[in-house]
């Protein structure tokens, strides 16, 4: 199609992404879609990734959406969803939108009130993947004066 002919925004998955930038690259603005799995979901659908998001028909952007909600019925493999073995469900899916960040914080409460070494982690504001803490993590710890650190060393 001619630049002229491109539309300035395409609504897809409720998030509305620019007409003028590459298809693979413009779903990444969609909370829960990287590089990977947008090219991925770009082949599936049988959609080139380097046209402009707005040239776009809206059969196009029915079958881009259908992969990306459903990219296990669009033969792409179960590694690249980002929920495998739900524990409500326990099936394969891919989250996206707010719907990843309410379920992220379901899963972060639930391990809290589990009480286990991950949720009580994430309730200290410590590095919860076994990162050292001696150097880092400061805006996490609050301000430490130098003079504090003079008397510990000291003793």
């Amino acid at each position: 199609m001619s630049e002229e002919k491109l539309k300035p925004i395409i609504r897809v998955v409720s998030t509305d992404i620019k007409g003028d930038k590459k298809l693979a690259d413009a779903l990444r603005k969609i909370k829960g879609i990287g590089m990977c799995y947008a090219n991925a979901v770009c082949s599936a659908a049988a959609i080139d990734k380097n046209r402009k998001a707005g040239s776009l028909t809206d059969d196009e952007v029915k079958r881009l959406e259908a992969a990306i909600k459903k990219p296990l019925d669009h033969n792409l493999p179960s590694w690249m969803v980002n929920r495998r073995k739900d524990m409500e469900t326990g099936e394969d899916m891919h989250i996206l939108t707010s719907d990843l960040t309410f379920i992220q914080s379901n899963d972060i409460k639930l391990l809290q009130s589990v009480k286990c070494n991950i949720g009580l982690r994430h309730a200290w504001r410590l590095p919860v993947r076994g990162q050292r803490t001696q150097s880092n993590f400061r805006k996490n710890k609050g301000k430490v004066s130098i003079a504090n650190k003079r008397k510990v060393m000291k003793h």
